[in-house]
């Protein structure tokens, strides 16, 4: 086959206009084209009023004489020189290994059951090594009944939440489906496969932007565990690792405990106290802070890294769509209009700082994120229709551990925790957030009522004053930069818009450092993965990067075939 690319249409061309774009372009009569089979398809928005859609195909031509290779060959031999036409590469994923675990190896651990260690495990049970997967969470339907107790009732499960569970902190989110991660041997191919193959819909393998959404999700979750467990996995749901065995600069076991949701104390009773292993992927999360707290004081090589702090914003979806679509909002094929925004302050103490978009949501709702008792975290969650009445995203300041929180790498935890119960506070105690209107925030004063933007966050929103919510430079960068954005979408700015606080766990606040080998500087058999270990930043990252560790331990066990 043979892969165009930025074939440009308009928004509402033709069914037969693709295929009439690509002989035009391959100067072949339309016979002569047996097939255009669409890879991607994204819009340009740049030019309101004349969006256009880019695809890219592949292209089957229809078979001459001497076979439709040669006149592939033919054809790309013409149009050497055309960055646009080229063979359809392969992206199949390959696994570097398939055969049973060796006889004298005990199996590998992933611990985490979000996307990172999904994967991991989906991996490791695909090569026949039988991995054993940890979740100190619940199985996800379990789960999400326990994290609308906090949102309906205002119950938190300390073990079973936004953060903790089957799906990982991504199944409460937008379900957005691409990154910037440099993929070469396919593994994102391969997590949208697996997706699909699970019951998500098969537009996420061309879409430029696929997203699935929380109730998706669910059922996508469940068929994965399965067919995890087909392959002679296994998996324990409320199970947590409390302590690691670290001998001779290896790992060598994992001390357990089974926990019920509600109940994080270390006073319940015990199941396999000791669990024998020498590879564990640690899937963690990034708000799996008693672990970290563990590795640190197990002397495991982390540092303290780069995050952000914030508040969610909400406007309503509708100016969304008509700053970014003009006349063509609404449109089908568009969907609920996104934005990404930055700003680069130049007030005085602010030289440096940067306040962005993160984590949007188009059609959403933002929600209770906090996995800790008596704190307040936000986040941001959409379905699949992305069809309710508020658009949000969270408006966050980049903070540097040596400038704005020294102390060590558990230094960024302590900050998040501050922020976290200050909010608690604002908020009344109760699990409500903190809110202000945009124009009071801007105008330093507090407010008292909402307006026509109504807050989508459960339990509730009080209002009153953002401003001792976050450090000094963080309110101050963030009332710079509102204004700005309002220049890059008429109306970010609007008085009756919303705030809520606060926006802390943007990605982890320290990074276990690893090898190339894919394993911890200083702990043999310990392979840091995922958005809690530092190297990822939503759901493909972080499955992909499970991948790479499953793919690692393989080496590591002598396994591999590449």
């Amino acid at each position: 086959m043979i892969r165009l690319t930025e074939i440009r249409l308009p928004l509402d061309h033709p069914d037969e206009a693709l295929a009439q774009a690509v002989a035009q372009k391959l100067g072949l009569p339309a016979e002569q084209i047996a097939d255009v089979e669409v890879f991607k398809r994204g819009y340009d928005a740049r030019r309101r009023t004349r969006i256009q859609l880019i695809y890219t195909v592949d292209v089957t031509l229809s078979p001459r004489e001497d076979t439709s290779e040669a006149a592939e060959r033919e054809l790309l031999q013409r149009f050497e020189a055309d960055p646009h036409v080229r063979p359809t590469p392969d992206t199949t994923y390959r696994p570097i290994t398939r055969g049973p675990l060796p006889d004298e190896a005990h199996r590998p651990v992933v611990i985490g059951m979000g996307p990172c260690g999904l994967f991991a495990g989906l991996i490791l049970a695909e090569m026949g090594l039988k991995p054993l997967i940890l979740e100190r969470g619940k199985a996800v339907r379990d789960r999400t009944a326990d994290t609308f107790g906090l949102w309906r009732k205002r119950k938190l499960h300390p073990e079973s939440n936004v953060q903790f569970g089957e799906g990982g902190a991504g199944t409460f989110s937008d379900g957005k489906l691409y990154s910037q991660v440099r993929d070469t041997q396919h593994q994102g191919r391969k997590v949208l496969t697996e997706f699909v193959e699970a019951g998500a819909p098969p537009e996420i393998l061309y879409l430029s932007k696929p997203h699935i959404g929380t109730f998706k999700l669910v059922k996508m979750l469940e068929k994965m565990r399965a067919k995890i467990l087909e392959l002679g996995g296994e998996i324990r749901f409320q199970t947590r690792v409390t302590d690691f065995d670290i001998e001779g600069g290896g790992i060598r076991g994992l001390f357990l405990r089974n926990v019920s949701a509600g109940d994080s104390e270390d006073d319940g009773p015990r199941e396999d106290p000791y669990l024998r292993t020498d590879h564990v992927v640690l899937a963690v999360g990034h708000s799996a802070r008693d672990t970290f707290e563990v590795l640190h004081h197990r002397g495991v090589h982390m540092i303290a890294k780069p995050f952000s702090i914030g508040f969610r914003a909400e406007h309503p979806q509708s100016m969304i769509d008509r700053c970014r679509f003009g006349s063509f909002a609404g449109h089908p094929l568009l969907g609920a209009a996104d934005y990404r925004l930055v700003h680069h302050c130049r007030g005085k103490g602010l030289e440096g700082r940067s306040v962005y978009s993160f984590c949007m949501c188009p059609g959403g709702t933002v929600v209770a994120a906090t996995s800790e008792a008596g704190r307040v975290v936000t986040n941001g969650m959409s379905q699949y229709s992305r069809s309710e009445r508020n658009a949000n995203a969270a408006i966050v300041v980049d903070i540097q551990p040596e400038k704005d929180y020294p102390g060590g790498p558990l230094a960024g935890i302590e900050l998040q925790r501050r922020l976290e119960s200050r909010a608690f506070e604002l908020g009344g105690g109760t699990y409500d957030a903190p809110g202000q209107l945009i124009g009071d925030f801007l105008a330093g004063k507090p407010s008292t009522a909402f307006g026509a933007v109504k807050p989508s966050y459960k339990p509730g929103v009080r209002l009153g004053d953002l401003s001792t919510a976050l450090p000094d430079f963080a309110i101050a960068a963030i009332r710079e930069a509102l204004p700005a954005f309002d220049k890059k979408i008429k109306g970010f700015a609007r008085p009756d818009a919303l705030l809520t606080g606060v926006e802390t766990r943007t990605s982890s606040p320290l990074r276990i450092e690893r090898g190339a080998d894919g394993q911890s500087l200083n702990t043999r058999g310990l392979f840091p993965a995922g958005e809690g270990a530092g190297y990822a930043g939503g759901i493909m990252s972080a499955a992909i990067d499970g991948i790479r560790a499953a793919e690692a331990i393989a080496r590591a066990m002598g396994l591999a075939s590449d």
